[in-house]
């Protein structure tokens, strides 16, 4: 089929492996007539919260009736659905029509950077004014951030990531964030951030965006991703209605998503880093017992797996150690030593779906990273 030889191509370009830089993209954008001069785009970077903010605002936008792609990664359930319009995932005629004019073009460009200039090339396509697009790691020298006639930059809350890459400080890691704050763009801040990193990016001109009440997910940092997602929303002219209306319509993929099955309760929840294990270890303090919880962990070998690990213990009477399928996964040895240090009851599994089976809890949390949620989704929907 034509995009399964789209998504080859796009794979072989993958041996480019992480190469920053904005030059490839732009270069890549301009052979296309610049299609992200053509749309108001709103920039959104860091540390977690990213993608719900993304989903929050497009929401917004969707209920008032503005034409919007949505450009997010990792993929959560779908590949495509990485690359939405008006909040569902892009028709694959489309995406293989803007993928193969960019394949042509790409040149020694990496596979992130082809699938940005498909994205925002297949907005522009479908006749989009506005267009929603994540950072997929930093800020300043993200392949996102080649874009022109940038409207909006929004900066989530920032704790340590990717420290290899973006330095061992907060001051490193802010300053690469604040990279997407250019071309007189207006920028705005979650309030759910210390004060230090407030007053970094007032320094900068940013205005700080508070909570939002009326939101449907669990977890106070959801109602500053809302809150920064509505103040965007202000600054861009949207009435308040579709705003409330938007924001009742957001369900984030793989954030705190529960579902019920089998006469137990199942949660889904990308959280990869200390901070985003918050809304996750919240609820299980709240709803669940420990000694009838089963956590499912897997992580990246990027991450900072003994924190992780160490903010879930004592929520479960057991933890099932897996590897995810990703070339970036940690080895599963080293997660089950982790597990075991913190966890009296560790074991581990072979899949994910291996890892459901032992499960012996009546609420279940899977967690560590979003390549692990495809598996456990497909799996429990098969009991529903």
């Amino acid at each position: 089929m034509r995009y399964e030889k789209v998504l080859a191509a796009l794979e072989n370009l993958s041996f480019r492996g992480m190469d920053f830089g904005v030059e490839r993209t732009r270069a890549m954008l301009d052979a296309l007539g610049k299609p992200d001069g053509r749309m108001r785009i709103i920039h959104v970077a860091g540390t977690n919260g990213k993608g719900s903010v993304a989903e929050y605002l497009t929401q917004i936008l969707v209920a008032a009736g503005k034409r919007t792609g949505t450009f997010t990664s990792p993929e959560v359930y779908d590949y495509f659905g990485q690359f939405r319009i008006d909040g569902k995932k892009i028709n694959l005629n489309l995406f293989c029509d803007a993928a193969e004019a960019v394949l042509k073009i790409a040149g020694d460009a990496t596979r992130f950077e082809a699938e940005t200039a498909t994205a925002l090339y297949a907005f522009y396509l479908a006749g989009c004014e506005y267009a929603v697009v994540e950072c997929g790691l930093g800020g300043t020298y993200d392949a996102t951030n080649a874009v022109l006639r940038k409207k909006l930059a929004l900066i989530t809350s920032i704790s340590l990531e990717h420290t290899s890459v973006l330095g061992k400080t907060l001051d490193s890691i802010r300053a690469h964030k604040a990279g997407i704050i250019k071309d007189g763009c207006e920028a705005l801040i979650s309030g759910c951030n210390t004060r230090e990193t407030i007053e970094y990016f007032e320094n900068l001109g940013a205005t700080v965006a508070g909570k939002c009440e009326f939101v449907p997910v669990f977890g106070e940092e959801q109602t500053y991703n809302a809150g920064l997602a509505a103040e965007a929303a202000k600054r861009l002219g949207i009435e308040e209605t579709a705003i409330y209306e938007g924001i009742k319509n957001t369900k984030p993929d793989g954030r705190m998503e529960t579902v019920e099955a089998d006469g137990k309760t199942y949660i889904l929840d990308g959280a990869h880093n200390p901070q985003s294990f918050n809304p996750l270890v919240n609820y299980l303090s709240e709803y669940a017992k420990a000694e009838e919880t089963s956590i499912i962990f897997g992580c990246l070998s990027d991450k900072d797996i003994n924190a992780n690990v160490r903010s879930l213990a004592g929520l479960a009477k057991e933890i099932i150690a897996v590897e995810c399928e990703s070339p970036r996964a940690m080895k599963l040895g080293n997660i089950f030593k982790a597990c075991k240090t913190y966890f009296g009851n560790a074991s581990a599994a072979a899949s994910v779906s291996n890892a459901l089976e032992k499960a012996s809890g009546k609420t279940v949390a899977v967690c560590g990273s979003f390549t692990l949620l495809k598996e456990a989704k497909n799996w429990i929907e098969k009991r529903l």
